[in-house]
């Protein structure tokens, strides 16, 4: 295979990985359309998810995933599920605190897409790896490489889109999945 050849197939590959990124962050965002910030914020079922919390939520774990592509793993990404304190932390990436919106975190959110992107176009291949964070699912020193990031990131937005389509039927009967 030449340079160019690799070039073709490896812009390919990132195309249609940040395509189908973006297509669930756009998902996501349609099936928040409409509501108001009292909404944004409403527990419709058992658990802590609001629609609001699950935007900041997914901005978030968007960001340190490209941070630890770019970083590898770093002590203060990980989080103690056995220590109320950084749990408690933890737990406030799903809940909209203070003074923050909806309309904010969904501006937030587009920003954070714009740097992945960015990021990702820069990348000399998807092949760079780094070894993946201490925590009770991942194998000990396994790796993961840009590629394996991105296909995480699309399987965790597009299961916070179901989260999400849940919430959002339970508030008020809108069903965006069919």
């Amino acid at each position: 295979m030449t340079a160019t050849t690799e070039n073709t197939v490896l812009d390919a590959e990132r195309t249609s990985l940040l395509r189908f990124l973006a297509d669930q962050r756009d998902f996501l965002r349609f099936t928040l359309k409409g509501l108001d910030e009292e909404q944004a914020a409403q527990r419709t079922t058992v658990s802590e998810l609001t629609l609001g919390g699950l935007v900041k939520h997914v901005t978030q774990v968007e960001r340190n995933w490209i941070r630890f592509i770019r970083e590898g793993a770093t002590h203060d990404a990980e989080v103690d599920y056995e220590d109320p304190a950084t749990f408690e932390e933890h737990t406030k990436s799903f809940r909209l605190l203070g003074d923050e919106t909806l309309a904010g975190a969904l501006e937030d959110y587009e920003r954070a897409a714009g740097e992945t992107e960015r990021f990702v176009a820069q990348l000399p291949d998807l092949e760079v790896g780094r070894e993946l964070p201490k925590a009770p699912w991942f194998p000990e020193g396994a790796s993961w490489s840009a590629r394996d990031v991105l296909l995480h990131l699309i399987r965790e937005t597009a299961q916070h889109c179901g989260h999400a389509d849940i919430l959002r039927e339970a508030l008020d009967g809108q069903r965006t999945m069919g």
